[in-house]
C-alpha cells in the first residue's frame, strides 16, 4: 500500500502538521500538502513565505539505519529537480546546502528537522517548498522566481505531486551520495567555479560524497565545509 498523502487547506506549517503526525504513529512516507502556511519556515529559523500558489509540503522519514543519512537535504535536492525535469524544467539548478534556483534565482529550499526519541532517532520531517503560481513579496523579487514566470500551465497540486513521488524513494536511501549521485549534483552545482566569500572565501569545488562543500582557497588547498549558508560573490 503506498504511504498516505494529506491535502489541507491552510495549516501553520506542512512540517509542524507532519511532526505531530509522526508523534501519532504515521508511517514512513507519510506526506503533508498544504495550500496555504501562516508560519511557513526556512533554514536557520527564518520566516518562509508561503501564500496560495505555492507547493508547500512535508514528507516523513524514519530511516531504518537509526541514524539520519549523510547529505540527506543534498539527495533530496537532486529529486526535487528529477521531479521538475518530468514536468520539463530542465534548468533548476542546487545551491549548497538547500537552495535551489532557476535563472539564477530561488525557486525553493528543503528543510530537514529531526526528532529524536530518547537518544534514537524518531523521524525526519522533509521539507519542500516552491514557488510556483504564488505572489512573491515586492521584496524578495529580485532573487526570487515563481515556476509560473516561466512555465505558466504548471498548477501547484501537480508540482506537489510529482515531488512527492520522487522524495519518497530518495529519503529510504542512506549512507554517502554514490558516483551517480555525484555526478547529477555536479551537473546542477550553481556555486561550482563561482567565487564564494563565505563559509571560506574562494572558488566552489563541488561536494564530498558526505555532502561537504568543497571550496578551493587562493593557496590552492582544498577546503571541505560542513556548515553554511554559502554566499557568492554578485560581481
Amino acid at each position: 500500500m503506498s504511504p498516505q498523502t494529506i491535502w489541507l487547506e491552510r495549516v501553520t506549517s506542512t512540517q509542524d502538521v507532519l511532526h505531530g503526525l509522526a508523534a501519532e504513529g504515521a508511517d514512513d512516507g507519510t506526506a503533508v500538502v498544504a495550500v496555504e502556511q501562516s508560519d511557513g519556515r526556512g533554514s536557520r529559523g527564518r520566516a518562509w513565505v508561503s501564500p496560495r500558489g505555492g507547493a508547500w509540503l512535508s514528507v516523513l522519514s524514519r530511516p531504518a539505519t537509526g541514524v539520519p543519512g549523510e547529505a540527506l537535504s543534498l539527495r533530496v535536492a537532486l529529486a526535487v529537480t528529477a521531479a521538475l525535469e518530468l514536468l520539463g524544467i530542465t534548468t533548476c539548478a542546487i545551491k549548497w546546502p538547500n537552495d535551489l534556483l532557476v535563472d539564477d534565482r530561488k525557486l525553493g529550499g528543503i528543510l530537514c528537522e529531526a526528532r529524536w526519541l530518547g537518544g534514537q532517532l524518531g523521524w525526519i520531517a522533509i521539507g519542500v517548498g516552491l514557488n510556483v503560481a504564488n505572489a512573491i513579496p515586492a521584496a524578495l523579487r529580485p532573487g526570487s522566481i515563481a515556476l509560473a514566470e516561466r512555465w505558466p500551465a504548471l498548477r501547484p497540486g501537480l508540482v506537489a505531486t510529482a515531488v512527492i513521488e520522487k522524495v519518497r524513494p530518495a529519503a529510504e536511501r542512506s549512507g554517502l551520495l554514490d558516483r551517480e549521485e555525484l555526478a547529477e549534483f555536479e551537473a546542477r552545482d550553481w556555486l561550482r567555479g563561482r567565487t564564494l566569500l563565505a563559509p571560506v572565501a574562494g572558488v566552489g569545488a563541488g561536494i564530498e560524497p558526505d555532502g561537504a562543500l568543497r571550496v578551493r582557497r587562493a593557496d590552492g588547498i582544498i577546503e571541505s565545509v560542513r556548515v553554511g549558508p554559502a554566499v557568492a560573490a554578485t560581481h
